[in-house]
């Protein structure tokens, strides 16, 4: 909507000068000409202050995000959360290639299930779970089954969409928040 304004004031300005032109002196048209100049000025000053604020915020939010990632995970939440999210499957490196694609499952179905109340460091957990579980799968791929390997792609396929849409969410309200 603001856009469709902003491209409708220079319009409206043009066809104002262009009305007015026929009873007006080449000098107030002038002049209307530069007052419209000037809103538009205005407008782009105020738009690229906006950018600029947007900017050292979403800075900010990667700044703390790289500190964040650079702190250690604790291992008793991370043995904590593996059981929580692989319940009988929590001991990954055992997973063979009959167990694994139900041990995504049972991490996916979890995900799902608790993704919305997840701070970004339980994220940061998440992540660390399904990438050990991404390379239990990698070391036993060639005895998994077609049928069970595309559908352990797909969940992988999922876990990386979700896990970006809440980056993405994050760093909107970081940008947004003052």
């Amino acid at each position: 909507m603001k856009r469709a304004i902003l491209f409708l004031l220079p319009a409206s300005a043009l066809l104002a000068s262009a009305l007015t032109a026929c009873d007006s002196t080449p000098r107030e048209r002038q002049e209307a000409v530069s007052q419209g100049a000037r809103r538009l000025d205005t407008i782009a000053d105020r738009a690229a202050e906006k950018l600029k604020v947007a900017g050292h915020r979403a800075a900010r939010f990667d700044s703390a995000s790289k500190a964040r990632s650079r702190q250690p995970l604790d291992k008793a939440a991370e043995a904590t959360f593996t059981s929580e999210l692989l319940g009988t499957y929590a001991t990954i490196e055992q997973l063979t290639p009959t167990t694994i694609e139900p041990a995504f499952v049972q991490f996916m179905q979890q995900v799902r299930a608790k993704r919305k109340q997840w701070t970004q460091r339980d994220w940061d957990y998440a992540t660390a779970i399904s990438r050990r579980l991404n390379q239990q799968f990698r070391d036993i791929r060639l005895d998994i089954k077609g049928r069970d390997e595309i559908h352990i792609r797909a969940l992988q396929a999922e876990f990386t969409a979700l896990e970006t849409g809440r980056d993405v969410k994050d760093l909107g309200q970081a940008v947004k928040q003052p």
